[in-house]
């Protein structure tokens, strides 16, 4: 199972909180895998220089077609501007049709926290798909 481990990008004061994201993606297919993942090694890049962002893991599992992904940010609004910023807005709107699943959950934590614990984000993303909230 490739993964990038946390990379820290910025450090955060010790008494600010986090945002974080953390999010598991499926593609439809394994004929999708490599593109999926060089496409997600260019927005991994993106983060490691984008405004805002504390860190970033990835977890690629590609036999079983599922990409995880999680991150902390100095806010909301730091994480929605790295999204909206190319590539990684071309990205994701190139790669919405290879897609059989997404879930995104999100939270805040002190910053003294980070980095995050994989199995936390899991837990939190496995709830996440349970409630669909």
């Amino acid at each position: 199972m490739p993964t990038l481990r946390w990379t820290t990008v910025n450090t955060p004061a010790p008494d600010t909180e986090a945002f974080v994201m953390a999010s598991r993606l499926e593609v439809r297919s394994l004929k999708d895998v490599p593109r999926f993942f060089l496409q997600s090694l260019t927005a991994w890049k993106q983060v490691t220089g984008a405004p805002g962002a504390y860190g970033a893991s990835l977890i690629a599992q590609p036999l079983k077609r599922t990409f995880w992904t999680l991150s902390a940010w100095e806010s909301k609004e730091a994480l929605y501007t790295y999204a909206k910023t190319e590539p990684h807005r071309s990205i994701m709107n190139g790669l919405r049709p290879t897609m059989k699943d997404s879930v995104f959950t999100f939270w805040q934590v002190p910053a003294t926290d980070l980095p995050i614990d994989w199995t936390d984000a899991k837990h939190r993303l496995a709830e996440q798909a349970q409630t669909g909230s």
